[in-house]
C-alpha cells in the first residue's frame, strides 16, 4: 500500500497499545492491574446520564451547527468566564467530539511547514505528533523533576524565535501531575507577546483535578493574552465522560470561524444528545466532581507512599491530574524494558516515560484511576519483583 508521505510523521498514543496487550493477557486468564490508561474509573454522574437519555428519547439525534448547539456554547462561555475570570461569548466557543480535535485544528489552522512549535516534553504525545504531521519543527521544553515537574519557563523563553508560531501549555500536566504557577504564566505571557505572530494553546483538560484549594489560573487571563490564546477543555476527565466524546475550544471569534470550518470538513458536528448532557454537566449538581477529586487525593497519597517503598523508585507528589511519574533510574533498567517487565511478569500495566517524549526516559507513568485496593496490590507485586526500598 502506498500511503501519503505525511502519514510517516503521524505518531500514536501508547496507552492504547499497552491496554491492548494487557487485555490480551487477561484473555489468557492473567490478572492485570490497569494503571496505564488515562481514564477516570468512576461512572458518569447519573444526572448527566439521564439528561443524555432524555435527549435521545426527545429527538435530539440530528445535526447541529458545526460549532455546537447555541445552548451548550452559551453554557461553556458562562462557565469559562466564571472560572478563568475573562469575558467569553458563545461565538468564541467551538464544540468538538472530544477535546483532542482542538489540538488538531489549532495546529492545522495556525502552523505552516517550517514553523516552530514549543511544547512540553514529556507531554501528551499528540502534541508532537501533530507538529510533525504538518511539517513544523517540534521544540521541546523539559519539566524538571526537582521543581515538581513545573515547566522550565527559562527554557521555554530561551527557545522562542521569530519562527515560533505556537506555544503549547498543559497544566495540570499529563504525564507528571505538574502545575504551573501564576508567576510562570506571567513570564510566559510577557515573552510570547514579544512575538506578534505567536499563539498559545492552553490545554486545561485537568483544570478541576487539583489538590490545593482555589481555581487554577489560565494564561488567557493575563493582560494581552485573551486575543492570542486558545483554551482547550472538555468533559472527559472532570465528569468521567471519556466515551461521550465532548470537548471544546475557546478562542477569538475570527479564529473560531476557521476552526468551525475544520469541524464542518471533518466531523460535521458533535452528537446532539451528548451536547445536551454537557449542559447538564456544567449547570447541574457538582458534588460528583468534588467526590471524585477527593478520592483521587487519597489514592495519590497511597501510590506515592507505595512507589517510594519499591527499590529503585523515587516518586514525587503530583499537584494535579491523576498520574504519578516516578524516577526509576535506580532500578538500572530503561523505561520501556521496565514497562514490559512489569506487565509480563507481575501483571502491572503502566507506561514508559518515553511514551511522552525523549525526556521521559528514566520514568514511568502510573494512572491512579483505580481502586485503593488494586493500587496497593500493584505496589506489592512490584516490591516482590524488584525488592523493597
Amino acid at each position: 500500500m502506498k500511503l501519503a508521505k505525511r502519514m510517516a510523521n503521524l505518531g500514536t498514543e501508547t496507552a492504547f497499545e499497552v491496554l491492548a496487550r494487557a487485555k490480551a493477557l487477561e484473555a489468557e486468564g492473567r490478572d492485570v492491574i490497569h494503571l496505564e490508561i488515562g481514564e477516570p474509573d468512576f461512572d458518569t454522574p447519573s444526572n448527566v446520564v439521564e439528561a443524555g437519555a432524555r435527549a435521545m428519547r426527545s429527538g435530539f439525534t440530528h445535526y447541529t451547527p458545526s460549532a455546537g448547539m447555541p445552548v451548550l456554547r452559551e453554557a461553556i462561555a458562562l462557565d469559562v468566564s466564571r472560572t478563568r475570570g475573562i469575558p467569553v461569548h458563545a461565538d468564541e466557543v467551538v464544540v468538538c467530539p472530544g477535546a483532542k480535535p482542538i489540538m488538531f485544528f489549532s495546529v492545522l489552522a495556525l502552523v505552516d511547514e517550517g514553523d516552530e512549535v514549543v511544547y512540553p516534553n514529556p507531554g501528551f504525545p499528540i502534541y508532537e505528533s501533530m507538529i510533525r504531521f504538518v511539517g513544523a519543527k517540534p521544540v521541546p521544553v523539559r519539566l524538571p523533576e526537582e521543581k515538581d515537574f513545573r515547566l522550565d519557563v527559562d527554557g521555554l523563553i530561551a527557545s522562542l524565535t521569530p519562527r515560533t508560531r505556537l506555544v503549547i501549555l498543559n497544566s495540570p500536566q499529563n504525564p507528571t501531575g505538574g502545575v504551573l504557577e501564576t508567576s510562570d504564566l506571567d513570564r510566559i505571557a510577557k515573552a510570547v507577546q514579544g512575538l506578534p505572530e505567536c499563539w498559545v494553546l492552553s490545554d486545561e483538560i485537568y483544570r478541576r483535578i487539583l489538590y490545593a484549594p482555589g481555581e487554577h489560573p489560565s494564561i488567557a487571563a493575563r493582560a494581552g493574552m485573551r486575543e492570542r490564546t486558545i483554551v482547550l477543555d472538555g468533559f472527559s476527565k472532570s465528569f468521567a465522560m471519556t466515551g461521550w466524546r465532548l470537548g471544546y475550544g475557546v478562542m477569538p471569534k475570527d479564529l473560531a470561524a476557521h476552526v468551525s470550518r475544520l469541524m464542518t470538513n471533518s466531523n460535521s458536528c458533535t452528537a446532539t444528545f451528548t451536547q445536551v448532557a454537557g449542559v447538564e454537566a456544567l449547570q447541574g449538581d457538582q458534588a460528583s466532581v468534588e467526590k471524585m477529586v477527593g478520592e483521587f487525593s487519597k489514592r495519590r497519597d497511597a501510590i506515592v507512599k507505595g512507589l517510594n517503598s519499591v527499590k529503585g523508585f523515587r516518586c514525587r507528589t503530583p499537584l494535579g491530574a491523576f498520574y504519578v511519574f516516578p524516577n526509576v533510574t535506580g532500578t538500572g533498567k530503561g523505561s520501556k524494558p521496565l514497562q514490559d517487565l512489569l506487565l509480563q511478569e507481575v501483571g502491572v500495566a503502566c507506561l514508559a516515560g518515553t511514551s511522552f517524549g525523549a525526556n521521559g526516559e528514566g520514568y514511568l507513568r502510573f494512572s491512579y484511576a483505580n481502586s485503593l485496593e488494586r493500587i496497593e496490590a500493584a505496589v506489592e507485586r512490584m516490591r516482590k519483583l524488584l525488592g523493597a526500598a
